[in-house]
């Protein structure tokens, strides 16, 4: 007989690509997208994947970018987020952008041309005889879909603003100057007393970088973020260094409980904590560092603090409204709820950063529904892909802090930081005219790519 629908909520990049992915399987869907009869702050039109921010879609380079590499990926699995953006090309340097009209235009007319996709407009909260769901909301969720998920999820569990810390490749961080320790030796669960990256400023130096916090370029709030309330725990750095001088020397860049093992007699009078952000140990975040300095003004001043002046970012701090999950605490391997394996999530609701991961999540999510629909074992892409790596953080790759307070889990971009580490170190020219830690790193990366594209093979044979 004809297998039931899945159900897919919210007809953005996340949603119809799911959409098309259980279509394609040969299972019926229905997408539900409550816009144009209930419109968001961002959205212009009633198409499907609108672009709401920019229209590009990052760097394509597949050898040596993690966004690149996703690309690559997904165009390997079907995806008609790929095939869209591809189609709609427009010239953009060594990224991938599009004609947004345009690629909203390609989006809506393959779902609407496929014979197992029906679409209906109208807000829903999906339904009790609804066995499969897939939430694919967005940042912008509706306030009595979010208050449905928050009733299964638990109030504390959902996100409404994202407070982001800046994170470090902890490979360009200089521990000539910087050290490992967790305040007054303590360990938390899973730590060893030595848990932190600790950056010293002596007295000159912190109130120079106060100073130049004070005088940094800001991005405001949209209007329609500025109701949003700020909760003591996540003030942006530059709002507690108004409120004086000593303020961030007494919350995160305390120097009590720690001593420079470089200068042991020397006291500093601040200190820069960094802690471990994911499980692989190559990410650290910087402890309280929310703010909403502009990006460029974040990389000169972040890289005056001593022991950062060479650091690398994964993702820079900002604060933005969203909506989203702590999702490695409530969703399965598989994106399903804990408490409730019916509904399923998708996109940035889950945690994740960009259009293309949005879509990558969204084409997870439809292939392991499908798969369930269909009574066939799900199988999890690799961890060294760029999807499973993008899932791991999502579900678990994510170290909860040994601190008590707000959750810590925070949405990211893919990035190289969270695949795991290679088992050999690649071969490189030493001579190369680039230098040699940037041959260094580049063969790293193209180690790396061709690592994920040779198991992403084996992974789509076996399906």
């Amino acid at each position: 007989g004809r297998l039931q629908p899945v159900h897919v909520i919210g007809g953005g990049l996340a949603g119809s690509e799911a959409a098309w992915q259980l279509a394609q399987a040969g299972v019926p869907v229905v997408l539900h997208e409550m816009r144009p009869l209930r419109g968001t702050p961002v959205h212009k039109t009633d198409g499907y994947a609108e672009l709401v921010c920019s229209n590009s879609f990052r760097s394509d380079d597949r050898e040596h970018n993690a966004v690149g590499l996703l690309h690559e990926e997904m165009r390997r699995l079907g995806s008609l987020i790929m095939r869209a953006g591809d189609e709609n090309q427009v010239p953009a340097g060594g990224a991938l952008a599009v004609d947004r009209d345009g690629f909203s235009a390609a989006v809506t007319a393959a779902l609407e041309s496929h014979p197992l996709v029906s679409l209906e407009r109208g807000e829903v909260i999906p339904l009790g005889e609804w066995d499969s769901v897939i939430v694919a909301t967005g940042p912008l969720t509706s306030p009595d879909l979010a208050s449905a998920i928050a009733g299964l999820t638990g109030q504390q569990q959902l996100a409404f603003f994202d407070a982001i810390a800046p994170i470090v490749h902890r490979d360009s961080i200089d521990l000539g100057q910087a050290w490992f320790q967790s305040r007054y030796d303590k360990s938390g669960p899973g730590g060893s007393g030595a848990d932190y990256i600790n950056c010293p400023l002596s007295r000159e130096q912190y109130h120079a970088f106060v100073a130049a916090l004070l005088a940094g370029d800001k991005t405001s709030f949209h209007e329609w973020e500025t109701n949003t309330p700020y909760f003591d725990g996540c003030l942006p750095i530059e709002i507690m260094a108004e409120r004086g001088l000593e303020t961030l020397r007494h919350g995160p860049m305390k120097p009590f409980g720690l001593t420079n093992p470089h200068q042991p007699d020397n006291k500093p009078y601040a200190v820069v904590q960094l802690r471990q952000d994911n499980k692989l140990g190559r990410l650290f975040n910087m402890v309280g560092f929310q703010t909403k300095l502009k990006h460029a003004e974040q990389v000169r001043i972040f890289r005056t603090i001593p022991g950062l002046e060479n650091a690398e970012f994964a993702r820079l701090g900002g604060l933005h409204r969203n909506t989203f999950l702590n999702s490695p605490v409530l969703l399965d391997e598989v994106l399903r709820l804990k408490a409730n394996t019916r509904w399923r999530f998708a996109g940035q609701i889950t945690g994740c950063e960009g259009y293309v991961e949005s879509a990558a999540v969204g084409l997870l999510a439809g292939r392991f529904a499908a798969a369930e629909r269909r009574g066939e074992p799900v199988s999890l892409p690799p961890p060294t892909t760029a999807h499973g790596a993008l899932l791991v953080h999502i579900t678990g790759g994510h170290i909860e802090t040994i601190d008590a307070g707000p959750s810590s889990f925070q949405p990211m971009n893919v990035n190289f930081g969270l695949f795991p580490p290679l088992k050999e170190v690649p071969t490189f020219d030493r001579h190369s005219k680039l230098g040699r830690s940037t041959a260094k790193a580049l063969a790293r990366k193209s180690a790396l790519t061709r690592r994920a594209l040779v198991d992403l093979g084996h992974w789509i044979a076996g399906n």
